[in-house]
């Protein structure tokens, strides 16, 4: 069944690498992997297009400088004849108007989009008519918690399907530390570590988190906080750390490819966002059997049962999360429970559903 699906054109448009690019990569590997034709359209020069280069996957650089850009909707539309083919999956509102200019010079593509932010849609036109016109054939929204809120922005249910985002649960398994690793980080070989992955961007949370660390900190010697993630927050965060006298046991380790190894010396994972369309680094967490606590936002709640897979607190309540912190950090038998817990739920989530899902809903398109 899976060979008689028509060719995949999977558009990234993004400058960056974050989750969205790795969800479209592991996407487009699942699809080589079974068979199908599926290349990524992403820009010349991008972490992406290194990504697929290192990888050898199948892809085509073309520059998409802004919205606006119908020159490289034309070239897509011409390479999508060339290659036979008949999915647009758009991977970032960017990427639904590359999308939606290629239709106007390929009326018989179907376009995809997907949705991995729980904000409304923007109100200007521009962003109503790319959510809602006609061309677009279905939208994927990465949480049950996302399609309702596009629901409530005006766009019909049955155009929305939810596909859960997953994970390769062993990916990050077998990332194991090299010797030496922990005592290169400077972390006391004494201290538990409470780690936490995700940008330093004001969706995720994280002066609520230093607010909490404090807190917890004052209570607890032999405890260290160690934050993987870059982004535009950074001096803002820096100096807060220093008005609470943090030092250096709230340490920002800056954008890491060796998250794996992290994974393995952290004791418990925290994610303190004020919104989460699902929260991939939680399942990476729980796949290497960590205990987590998280914000109950967003998608959040779909993948963490609170008392059995992980923990849950209020978004922004700093108390909430310095009391759950500090049982976490005081009951090595909680961890462990919430440990095994979250190992049984993270199998729900893992690529190869998001894949058979996907497939699943080209055919029923097409």
């Amino acid at each position: 069944m899976h060979n008689s699906l028509p060719g995949v054109f999977h558009i990234d448009p993004e400058k960056c690498w974050r989750g969205g690019q790795q969800q479209a990569s592991y996407l487009h590997q699942g699809l080589v992997a079974r068979g199908n034709d599926s290349w990524v359209i992403c820009r010349p020069g991008s972490p992406f297009e290194k990504h697929l280069e290192s990888k050898r996957l199948p892809h085509l650089s073309i520059p998409m400088r802004n919205e606006g850009d119908f020159i490289a909707g034309w070239q897509i539309a011409r390479a999508a004849t060339e290659r036979r083919v008949s999915i647009l999956h758009l991977h970032s509102a960017h990427a639904l108007a590359i999308g939606l200019w290629a239709s106007l010079f390929n009326k018989k593509l179907k376009l995809v989009g997907a949705r991995r932010v729980a904000s409304p849609i923007r109100k200007n036109r521009l962003s109503r008519y790319k959510y809602t016109s006609s061309r677009m054939t279905r939208h994927i929204a990465v949480s049950e918690g996302i399609r309702q809120v596009m629901i409530a922005d005006g766009i019909a249910p049955d155009r929305i399907s939810t596909i859960h985002s997953g994970v390769d649960t062993q990916r990050l398994v077998q990332e194991e530390p090299r010797d030496g690793f922990r005592k290169s980080t400077g972390i006391p070989e004494d201290h538990l570590i409470v780690g936490i992955v995700a940008a330093l961007t004001p969706e995720k949370g994280y002066p609520t988190l230093l607010a909490a660390a404090a807190e917890v900190l004052s209570k607890h010697e032999k405890v260290t906080f160690c934050a993987l993630g870059d982004g535009s927050g950074r001096e803002a965060l820096l100096r807060q750390v220093d008005e609470l006298g943090l030092g250096d046991r709230f340490r920002f380790m800056g954008f890491r490819k060796d998250v794996g190894a992290f994974l393995h010396i952290f004791d418990v994972f925290v994610l303190a966002s004020h919104m989460e369309g699902l929260g991939t680094s939680i399942l990476d967490a729980q796949s290497v059997g960590l205990p987590v606590l998280a914000s109950r936002v967003g998608g959040i709640p779909e993948i963490i049962e609170d008392g059995v897979s992980g923990l849950l607190a209020e978004a922004g309540n700093l108390n909430d999360f310095a009391e759950k912190l500090s049982r976490l950090i005081d009951q090595p038998a909680l961890r462990e429970q919430l440990s095994q817990g979250g190992l049984a739920s993270v199998k729900k989530f893992s690529i190869e559903q998001t894949v058979e899902k996907t497939i699943a809903l080209y055919h029923e398109i097409l």
